[in-house]
């Protein structure tokens, strides 16, 4: 009866039942909203939206993975984040999380998934394995192959968290013993929302939450099924190290005095002119840092087949893009040819101005000695 009753609770009651005030629930939607996308004017419809509807059951499976994609969701900068999912959209079954265990925890999906057939949302943490009829990951004595769709069979949604579930991830590395397989290349009568990385941000993943509860609609989506609000630019566009790449400066290796000095890291294997992810705007930790930040070039881990990309340090080469990305050493030479054609014609130009300058005065009778010997 009580499991009823907390379902029936909107969000922000359940929230105000925490002990969080309405400020703290209102800077948290203004927060989000932000991360989000969306224009000032609209965080008052999330608002409305968290004050008058029910909460969504989700139900979170997890397969071949490394529980990296959860460790990262309640490990977010902003406490009701992690309670949003954990607590307030309802979080009817998640292997790793709850306190049930065994057959339980089994019945209490299966409860959820009766009464909210059509309705709840699917989070899928993982690859599947595929070969030899999936046995190589099994829970309750079912594959993970059968739990899927099972699963997939009646939920509204299904959100594949990190770059296992929505590419398949290590598993899926060359020459990938098991058959594993992303969740959409099973499930096609659903749609299946990509949010990759390795883990995805976390508040990246309640963002995707978050606009399909307030417009009760999927957000936009890019050709690869990635939301566009948190994977439309490349960390290369807002890399803070993008002017050392634009003007040519390069660190040579990890322990250079360049790479001290915060130089582009392309040439160590960077790969972030080529990966689509807001760590760089977003960051990681509190919005303190982020991969790049740290001193360790990109690694693309939000790619597809980014496990295959051996060694990580290896340069990239011809950057699609721009002509000025063509290679770094191009690169370098335009650049520095640039800015010595720039200063000497900067120099030219200002000795042609004083000299005339000088003339006019001369003329004038205004004409120190020590004009001439400059």
């Amino acid at each position: 009866m009580e499991k009823t009753l907390q379902k029936e609770e909107t969000y922000y009651e359940n929230i105000r039942k925490k002990g969080y005030s309405r400020r703290d629930f209102l800077r948290f939607v203004t927060y989000m909203a932000a991360f989000m996308g969306l224009e000032t004017s609209m965080v008052g419809q999330v608002v409305k939206a968290l004050e008058t509807k029910k909460r969504i059951p989700v139900i979170w499976d997890h397969f071949q993975e490394c529980t990296g994609c959860s460790e990262s969701f309640i490990r977010s900068n902003h406490p009701l984040v992690a309670d949003l999912i954990l607590d307030k959209i309802s979080l009817d079954y998640t292997d790793t999380l709850m306190a049930a265990s065994g057959f339980p925890a089994e019945e209490a999906k299966k409860q959820s998934i009766k009464e909210n057939y059509g309705k709840y949302i699917l989070v899928v943490e993982g690859a599947i394995p595929t070969k030899d009829n999936g046995v190589y990951c099994s829970i309750a004595g079912m594959s993970a192959l059968d739990v899927l769709k099972a699963d997939a069979a009646g939920a509204a949604a299904i959100l594949s968290f990190g770059s296992c579930s929505s590419w398949g991830g290590i598993q899926a590395a060359s020459p990938n013993p098991t058959g594993a397989v992303p969740v959409n290349a099973l499930i096609k009568d659903k749609p299946v929302i990509r949010v990759p990385g390795c883990p995805p941000i976390s508040e990246v993943m309640v963002g995707v939450v978050m606009h399909y509860v307030t417009f009760g609609t999927l957000p936009a989506l890019d050709s690869m099924g990635r939301p566009k609000q948190f994977y439309g630019k490349r960390v290369h566009d807002t890399c803070y190290r993008r002017a050392y790449f634009d003007a040519g400066l390069f660190a040579e290796s990890f322990d250079s005095y360049e790479a001290k000095q915060g130089y582009c890291l392309y040439k160590l294997g960077c790969r972030g002119p080529l990966t689509y992810n807001a760590c760089a705007s977003m960051k990681w930790n509190n919005g303190v840092s982020y991969p790049i930040e740290s001193g360790n070039p990109c690694i693309g881990c939000s790619d597809n087949h980014f496990w295959d990309n051996d060694p990580f340090t290896k340069r990239v080469e011809n950057v699609p893009g721009l002509g000025i990305e063509s290679t770094a050493n191009t690169i370098g030479k335009i650049v520095l040819g640039a800015a010595i054609g720039g200063t000497v014609a900067h120099a030219v130009a200002a000795n042609f101005a004083k000299k005339k300058d000088i003339r006019s005065r001369s003329k004038k009778g205004k004409v120190n000695e020590k004009d001439i010997k400059e």
